[in-house]
């Protein structure tokens, strides 16, 4: 399951147009945790020119509406590192 998850969300976060994307599953790390039965815990980086100027949570923001759906059913939990080019 939570390889097609990391897989749709991949698709989704394209509309972001990012330069680099690594999505990361740490369900593992949460075994037990009783929210997270139905969900992934998932750690993602991001790069893209669409973070640019824009604060913390606008970044998370676009990454949620990317995401859509997913965020109420398939991830549980969601780590973001968003990053315009120019800061790495």
């Amino acid at each position: 399951m939570h390889a097609a998850t990391i897989d749709l969300l991949r698709e989704r976060l394209a509309v972001l147009s990012p330069l680099a994307l690594t999505i990361e599953d740490e369900s593992h790390r949460h075994a037990g945790h009783a929210g997270a039965r139905d969900g992934g815990h998932f750690k993602l980086d991001i790069v893209a020119t669409a973070f640019a100027g824009k604060s913390t949570l606008a970044r998370h923001r676009l990454v949620y509406d990317a995401a859509g759906d997913l965020m109420r059913g398939r991830i549980h939990a969601l780590a973001i590192r968003a990053q315009a080019p120019e800061e790495i």
